[in-house]
Order: C-alpha cells, then structure tokens, then sequence
C-alpha cells in the first residue's frame, strides 16, 4: 500500500520494468525498428570528415538515434544491445554479492566472537581495495577462452565475479547488524528453548526477518552496478569490441563530440536514465518495507 502511494516510485519501477523488456526483447527491437548492431552503413558517412552525413548524428526514419562516426553502424540498435550487457553484469553482480553478503553477514552476527572478528576483518579489507586497478590488471591477463566461455563472454563472467565479490562486505555488514539486534529476540529465545538447532534459526528465524533490508539493499546496489561496468567499458576493461557496451560507446564518442554530439548524448541519456529509476524505485522500497516510515 506505501509503494502504491509513492508516484515517484512507481514511476522509477515502470522505467526499470521498461528497460528489462527492452534488454530481453532486443532481437525483436532492433529488427522492427533498426538495423543489425554491428553492421557497418558507410554510404551515411562523410568521406571527408567521417561523420555522419545530416543534422543530430544522421537521425531520420531508418536511423531513429542516427549513426556511429566513421562506420556508420546504428546508434539505436547498440543502445538496445548495450542494454542487455549492463543489465546482465548489474543484476548478476548484486545477486552474488547479496549471496555471499548474506551468508557471511548472518553467520558473523549469529555466532559472534573470533567469527564476527575474522569475517569482518575481512570485510574491512575487501572495502578497502581498490577494487578499479584490480579489475583492470585482471582483464589484461585474462586468456581469450576459459570454462566454456570466449571473448566478451569471458569478460562479461570476470566483471560479474569482481563486481560481486568486492560489493558483498556492503550487504554483509547490514546483514551483521541486523542479525546482532535480532538474535536477541524473544522468538530466538523460543527456538533455542525448544532445541531448535543453529542451522533452523538461522534459516528459518533470522533470514525470513532480514528479508526487507535485504531486499531494499539489492535494489539499491543494481545501479551502482550499472555505473561500474560503464565506467570499466569506458577504460577498456569491459566487454570486447564489437559487442555493444554503454560505456564503450561513451569512450568513442570523446573523440567526436564536437562534431556529433548525439553520439555521446545517447548512451549517457540511457546511463542516467536507468540509474535515476533504479534509484527512485530503491528509494520507494525502502520508504514501503519501513515500518517506522510516515508514508
């Protein structure tokens, strides 16, 4: 009833609920509406300057966001590509890190003493790597084929695992938290009265109740997740070329800014878009599963 109350965030679900079709449904998408991604159209580019020929990046009824610079392929077709990549590494990502988030942190807060200090002793480390140099030291060594997997595949696996493993201290020490409070409680007390073993109360008394900031944290880190792999396709540490990346095509378009503008509005538009919803949605499901909240 609060989330139906809040506008705002209903408006950041349907946006978020949009874009998931989008990334899903891209095939159909770009066959209805544009042209294959990595396809190359020359005969819309200036010889001379390599540009697109026409005003706003070469928009018109067959290219709706225009053309890349020099190879002429669709703009419209890799933002819906682009989509699924950072979708896929966003959501993937905050699965694993509430996974591991979640186990460590209830473990540490339920059993306590060198436990909680050693897990939270490794939290404090992961918090304070730097998580940025890694990633790009990991993707220079990382051989073009492992586990099944080649080319973006493989990268697209080691943003997941990276992004993951170094965000799930932040859900762990929640989680810890939360646990700490409610190990204490008077249904706790019942359980373990009852001989209730460790592994019931955990999973059957404690996990249920940490549900809703659990839930409200997954929320929350998705666009964070979303603003890491653009910025690793930005550096060169993302998917490889000519898979479709909002952040790759960001790095490209700083060299033709000046001359088509609507190459680097695009992807930045889409960026800023999925993140503001993502964030107004958390925001909303935040506000719902409070019970002290006034709305």
């Amino acid at each position: 009833m609060r989330l139906k109350r809040d506008k705002v965030a209903l408006a950041g679900g349907v946006v978020v609920l949009f874009l998931i079709l989008v990334a899903v449904f891209a095939p159909l998408i770009v066959s209805a509406l544009g042209h294959p991604p990595n396809d190359f159209h020359e005969d819309k580019i200036d010889p001379l300057f390599g540009t697109p020929i026409g005003s706003w990046g070469g928009m018109s009824s067959d290219f709706l966001l225009g053309v890349e610079p020099v190879n002429g392929r669709d703009v419209f077709s890799r933002l819906v590509y682009g989509a699924r990549i950072s979708l896929l590494v966003a959501f993937l990502a905050a699965l694993f890190a509430v996974a591991l988030g979640t186990v460590f942190g209830i473990i540490a807060g339920y059993f306590g003493g060198w436990v909680d200090a050693a897990i939270s002793r490794v939290m404090d480390v992961l918090l304070a790597f730097p998580q940025l140099l890694f990633i790009i030291a990991l993707v220079s060594v990382l051989p073009n084929s492992l586990w099944g997997f080649s080319g973006s595949g493989v990268r697209i696996g080691a943003l997941i695992v990276v992004i993951g493993f170094f965000g799930w201290p932040y859900v762990g020490r929640i989680v810890r938290g939360q646990t700490l409070s409610l190990r204490e409680r008077e249904y706790v007390e019942a359980a373990r009265s009852l001989g209730a073993g460790r592994a019931y109360i955990l999973f059957k008394e404690l996990l249920p109740n940490l549900v809703a900031p659990i839930t409200v944290y997954t929320t929350l880190m998705i666009p964070t997740n979303v603003l890491s792999e653009a910025a690793l396709s930005f550096l060169g540490a993302g998917v490889k070329p000519p898979t479709a990346s909002w952040g790759q095509m960001l790095s490209k378009a700083k060299e033709y800014y000046e001359a088509d503008p609507m190459f680097m509005i695009a992807p930045g538009v889409a960026i800023f878009v999925t993140v503001l919803a993502f964030n107004l949605f958390g925001d909303g499901v935040r506000d719902a599963l409070d019970p002290k909240g006034s709305r």
